[in-house]
């Protein structure tokens, strides 16, 4: 008898790989973080200035030596700044020591006007809508 031999092919189905690659973005997102950093820049001032404000206060209330060279420096910075309100109250004196209330006023104002600097930058450049802009792209492949 003869043999015969028998082959089993099997065949699988077609397999698709897909890959999506998507990208999304917010077109608003720079000019947002721009006018971000401007306010950011409006507080930094501001807090550098009602510092240098609260230090006065404090060595004036501590009877801190006004030809000692820190203090001196301290106060010619600060004079103009609190120039303004200057005279608003009076300012007790108890041996060397000075209570400044219209330097306490000044750092509230300062407070206040760079609260309402930022405001007015964030209402005028700021943007609150946000976006986003999609690009999908795919590939198909398939393998046998």
């Amino acid at each position: 008898m003869a043999e015969r031999e028998e082959r089993v092919v099997r065949s699988e189905p077609a397999v698709a790989a897909e890959h999506v690659d998507a990208v999304v973005s917010d077109p608003y997102a720079p000019r947002r973080g721009l006018v971000y950093k401007l306010v950011q820049a409006v507080y930094l001032l501001f807090g550098i200035i009602e510092g240098l404000i609260a230090i006065r206060f404090i060595l004036r209330a501590l009877g801190a030596n006004p030809g000692n060279t820190f203090a001196a420096f301290i106060y010619g910075v600060t004079a103009p700044l609190i120039a303004p309100f200057v005279g608003l109250f009076g300012t007790p004196q108890y041996q060397g020591s000075v209570l400044e209330l219209h330097s306490i006023v000044a750092i509230l104002i300062y407070a206040l006007l760079a609260w309402v600097i930022a405001k007015v930058f964030w209402l005028l450049l700021g943007e609150t809508r946000s976006g986003v802009s999609t690009h999908a792209s795919s590939v198909d492949s398939e393998t046998r």
